[in-house]
């Protein structure tokens, strides 16, 4: 007979960007799930640089939910840096990673527990449909997640987000990871440890618009391949091979051509086109080199991740931490990323 655990205390992760009309709404749902769930928690809302009225409304809140912690972060350093931010001052024995606009239902916190109880150390939520968002984005996360499974073994679970259960351990093992291009969902799978999907179907957005453009969108798919592939540069290099192969036979057959029938060299138009053909090819190689090289660049310079400008909460962290007024700088051994 298998005993199950029981979860003690739980923290959630909350990341978000001008967030006032949603936590109203939201915390009275998630709390009250909670408190049926385990006997001690805390909510921590990661503010990454709001600019709207998500200060006073937290405030406000935390009169009446003192399990609130608010870590307001100096400015927008983007989602990935904000999830990382609240993980970091999570203290649970198992942590829950959601977004403040009620599309990850606070309710299927209670089966991600279930799950946990039996022995696994993650669980994840995977969308089982995306007939909300636009073919163009449905397009583009297929051919994603189809170019993410040409790395080295590495296997990032298809449409799951951020929106998950996790075990202390896996929480630590992904703070102890030194890289400061923080591609969540890849560095999710690279940590392993027994893990199971949990499906459901997003609910419809309270207030406000996804802001996620597509050149933000389009600049995250490009971290994530640099950071967890390299078969843009493989590809290039078996390109490169293959385009001299073919220079060189064609031009051994203008030679062969030339001295068995005499045919004088002719095609200014040909050989303008493919020189600039090869100009395009090394442009591009540039290009992909260069997200690498800008990468590399990145990790190199050590700049924190993401700078705290206030804390207020003391959640279940030890008394021997940082008071909630004080304002910590955390991972100084880590690189900003723009939101």
């Amino acid at each position: 007979m298998i005993t199950k655990r029981q979860a003690q205390t739980l923290s959630c992760v909350i990341p978000g960007l001008n967030e006032a009309e949603n936590l109203p709404a939201l915390l009275p749902v998630l709390v009250a799930k909670l408190r049926g769930l385990v006997p001690d928690f805390e909510i921590i809302f990661v503010d990454d640089g709001s600019t709207d009225a998500t200060p006073l409304v937290i405030e406000q809140l935390r009169q009446t939910y003192p399990q609130l912690v608010y870590l307001q972060l100096s400015r927008n350093f983007g989602k990935e840096a904000a999830l990382t931010a609240g993980l970091e001052a999570s203290r649970g024995q198992v942590v829950v990673c959601m977004d403040a606009d009620l599309q990850h239902p606070p309710a299927l916190i209670e089966a991600m527990l279930e799950r946990w109880s039996t022995g696994l150390e993650m669980v994840y939520a995977v969308r089982e449909t995306r007939n909300d968002e636009t073919w163009m984005k449905r397009a583009g996360t297929s051919l994603f997640y189809k170019l993410m499974r040409t790395s080295n073994g590495l296997r990032v679970p298809r449409d799951a987000g951020d929106f998950r259960l996790m075990d202390r351990c896996v929480v630590d093992a992904l703070m102890a990871l030194p890289e400061r291009s923080r591609f969540m969902k890849g560095l999710f799978a690279w940590v392993g440890f027994p893990s199971e999907p949990i499906y459901y179907s997003p609910a419809e957005r309270l207030h406000g618009v996804s802001r996620f453009r597509p050149t933000k969108l389009l600049r995250f798919a490009v971290d994530g391949l640099t950071a967890f592939t390299t078969w843009p540069l493989r590809l290039l290099s078996l390109l490169g091979a293959v385009l001299a192969m073919l220079s060189f036979s064609y031009g051994l057959f203008i030679i062969f051509k030339h001295l068995l029938y005499g045919d004088a060299v002719r095609g200014w138009t040909t050989l303008i086109t493919v020189v600039l053909f090869f100009a395009g090819v090394n442009m591009l190689s540039l290009g992909v080199v260069g997200e690498y090289v800008a990468s590399i660049f990145a990790e190199v310079k050590h700049r924190p991740l993401y700078l705290v400008h206030r804390r207020r909460g003391q959640g279940l962290a030890q008394a021997s931490e940082p008071a909630p007024d004080q304002k910590p700088l955390a991972s100084p051994d880590q690189d900003p990323q723009q939101g």
